[in-house]
């Protein structure tokens, strides 16, 4: 999810397009949370690991 998150910033930020922007970064938070969540030893969606 951080990886998607990254190139959407990316594709947004090429092409000017201020939705993709937004969804980037959205993606990018939210990915950046669930790995910490993980990291820290919670359990995300029953999970024990956020891969």
């Amino acid at each position: 999810m951080i990886v998607l998150g990254i190139i959407l910033l990316v594709i947004g930020f090429a092409a000017h397009i201020g939705i993709l922007w937004t969804l980037g970064i959205v993606l990018l938070v939210i990915g950046a949370v669930l790995l910490l969540l993980g990291a820290a030893g919670r359990e995300v969606g029953g999970r024990r690991h956020y891969w």
